[in-house]
């Protein structure tokens, strides 16, 4: 299938993210032990036969630029097409100061002239926070077979999204109301991936810039829900949009489930992304592993319980490590106890501490802290 090209919008942060992105943006955040959140739409695209991407940056990009590099581990390092960054975007406030992110039909408008390159017919529009892995050669299947305008795919389950968009069809499939800023959500939730054809997106995009009109969900999805013919797909498997630090945490620890795992990593649309340059990890003889994902090169001589280890981790004996997740190269040092904690890269939690958080509010550790 070569009808479709993708783009990609990765924002600079979320504000419920906190220190997970104090360097990154929410693109870039590792996931599931081995991945970065947008290994998954990438993999979404090119598992689809899709090879021209197109990923527009916002700030704190650095992180994300060097973990694409030229798209070669998702196969799209290629002479023609292929994986495209797209500068940075942000409106003018007033006096010429660069101000913060509106909406994507403004970043689209900052990016006009790469719209004009696009040689397919149709166009998926998605952002890289978004981990699942969706069957995007369906999607576009039936957009074309319903006759949609807009199609967006949506999750079939009862997770709230915060600031989420929501959409209401009725029984042919076609959407009626598009609602977000919900106290109590309704509807299916929509997972942020549209597909469209090339020549309506060119067209909404130059009827925004006309009005000074920035934002999507308000002033294409909920203006035009009369006017253009909206569907839904719905999608029954694992969805996490990753907005906050407990929705990271509670996705995250969900990969323990055996049958969410396979879900997410079904064999018939690989996730591909970054090999860690790591050896194999190694448990020692007074090590202990329990319902835990560890990636490669780590090194466990203490105890491991329903915790998620990133390549490099350290675990020495006499350690206790229960329900965190621990990103690449943290360290926790002799006798220290730490539970429901994330930390960052290159942690060291010192020998004999302590850090305890809970489920439902776990603790972040910055980046290079010694705690």
């Amino acid at each position: 299938m070569n009808g479709l090209h993708g783009i990609i919008f990765c924002y600079e942060q979320r504000s419920d993210l906190k220190e997970l992105t104090k360097t990154r943006s929410a693109a870039s955040i590792p996931f599931g032990g081995r991945y970065r959140a947008i290994d998954f739409g990438l993999s979404n695209l090119v598992n689809a036969g899709v090879s021209d991407v197109g990923v527009v940056l916002h700030g704190r990009y650095q992180s994300l630029i060097d973990h694409l590099g030229s798209g070669k581990n998702w196969d799209l390092s290629r002479k023609r097409g292929g994986l495209k960054l797209l500068p940075p975007f942000a409106y003018e406030r007033r006096g010429g100061v660069a101000g913060e992110f509106r909406g994507k039909m403004e970043a689209l408008a900052g990016v006009r002239s790469y719209l004009d390159t696009i040689r397919q017919d149709y166009v998926a529009l998605m952002e890289g926070d978004l981990v699942a892995n969706l069957p995007l050669s369906d999607v576009l299947d039936q957009h074309i077979r319903s006759g949609a305008d807009i199609t967006a795919v949506c999750g079939n389950d009862s997770f709230a999204v915060d600031n989420g968009v929501y959409f209401e069809p009725d029984n042919q499939g076609r959407v009626r109301e598009v609602l977000y800023h919900l106290h109590t959500p309704r509807g299916y939730r929509g997972l942020e991936i549209y597909i469209l054809s090339t020549r309506l997106l060119k067209e909404l995009v130059d009827g925004c810039i006309g009005r000074d009109q920035y934002s999507w969900r308000h002033d294409v999805l909920q203006a035009g829900v009369d006017r253009l013919n909206i569907r839904a797909y719905i999608w029954n498997g694992f969805a996490a949009q990753i907005r906050s630090v407990q929705e990271y945490y509670d996705r995250s620890m969900q990969l323990l489930d055996p049958a969410i795992r396979a879900d997410l990593f079904a064999p018939e649309r690989p996730i591909r992304a970054k090999s860690a340059d790591k050896s194999s990890s190694y448990i020692g003889p007074s090590g202990r592993c329990v319902n835990s994902l560890v990636g490669d090169g780590c090194n466990v001589e203490g105890s491991v319980e329903d915790s998620i280890l990133f390549p490099g981790v350290m675990v020495e004996e006499g350690a206790r490590v229960r329900g965190c997740i621990l990103f690449r190269d943290t360290v926790i040092r002799r006798n220290a106890d730490v539970a429901c904690i994330i930390t960052d890269k290159r942690v060291e939690v010192l020998a004999d501490r302590t850090l305890i958080g809970h489920a439902s509010y776990p603790l972040v550790v910055s980046k290079d802290a010694r705690v």
